[in-house]
């Protein structure tokens, strides 16, 4: 699934991320990343969703406050429109990085949508209703702070809009997977910050990493960021598994966060320390695209019919 040339992608996107003064425009122009699943035509590197999904674990690693979910689903919801024409104009700039834009659900283009990734700040919204896909006008949008500081939500009021594609029923699957690979990414980190954390604590004389009990659960979190990434990876390749990639990566990373704060001790919950961030991000993110007993339903839906199609 993942060869030598998606560990090289994911090594330059985590050392552009691990400095000070990266930005959205430095990754786009000098790693691609706005663009790693959009055809060459468009300005892209024609490649693939799984290259998306490689770069948003390592964002989500970091809580990194940069628009690649939100661009992720742009890309993707102009290239689902079958639009020749939007595609061409919209796609080479929010490759380079100089548009800004996102995706938005509602029941038509006129109204309030709460929580839109990236709503205020976008230069194009992209709203997906029963009827079809639209490029949609707003007149007024709020920044909306929530607890989860590291992700940029908005209340946009739309005001209309122009329709440029059929409803796109895969989109929101799409949110899910790419949304998934940010959770991986944030639930490794809370791992690793959690043994590192247990190396250096020292109580009644020895490492508390060194005790049984800990070293038991430091084991059980470590089985659930694999199986998580697993069945992340798998579900960038099969949409059929978006619902479980989203009900197994969202309990994974609230999981392990939650176990993290624990292992940590005091600091923790301290302003000082990034584990409340991780935490705030756990809560956030398992119910930005849906509610988390949706995709459980979901899924059963889809055993089931897998099932019944076997017989």
């Amino acid at each position: 699934m993942l060869g030598t040339e998606h560990d090289d992608l994911r090594d330059a996107v985590r050392h552009m991320l691990n400095r000070a003064d990266v930005s959205w425009s430095a990754l786009c122009r000098q790693i691609g990343v706005a663009g790693l699943a959009v055809p060459e035509e468009y300005g892209g590197a024609g490649a693939t969703l799984l290259e998306s999904h490689v770069v948003l674990e390592e964002t989500g690693r970091v809580l990194a406050r940069i628009p690649m979910l939100s661009t992720v689903l742009a890309t993707q919801a102009l290239l689902l429109s079958g639009n020749a024409s939007a595609c061409a104009d919209l796609l080479p700039g929010i490759v380079d990085g100089s548009t800004a834009a996102t995706v938005l659900w509602a029941d038509s283009v006129s109204g309030t949508v709460p929580f839109v990734l990236d709503g205020d700040v976008a230069d194009v919204l992209l709203v997906a209703t029963p009827d079809g896909l639209f490029l949609g006008d707003s007149t007024h949008r709020v920044h909306t702070p929530t607890m989860d500081e590291s992700r940029r939500l908005a209340t946009v009021h739309l005001s209309g809009g122009t329709r440029i594609g059929p409803p796109a029923p895969h989109l929101r699957d799409i949110a899910l997977v790419a949304l998934s690979a940010e959770q991986v990414g944030a639930a490794q980190q809370c791992l690793d910050m959690t043994v590192e954390y247990t190396k250096t604590r020292v109580q009644f004389g020895r490492p508390i990493g060194s005790f049984q009990a800990l070293k038991h659960r430091m084991a059980d979190m470590y089985v659930l960021v694999e199986t998580a990434r697993s069945i992340s990876y798998a579900a960038a390749e099969d949409l059929d598994l978006a619902a479980a990639a989203a009900a197994h990566c969202a309990d994974t990373l609230s999981t392990v966060a939650g176990e993290m704060i624990q292992l940590h001790g005091g600091i923790a919950i301290t302003w000082e320390h990034d584990a409340h961030r991780y935490f705030k991000r756990a809560h956030n993110s398992a119910h930005l695209f849906g509610q988390p007993h949706e995709h459980v339903a979901r899924l059963a839906d889809v055993i089931s019919s897998r099932c019944a199609s076997t017989t």
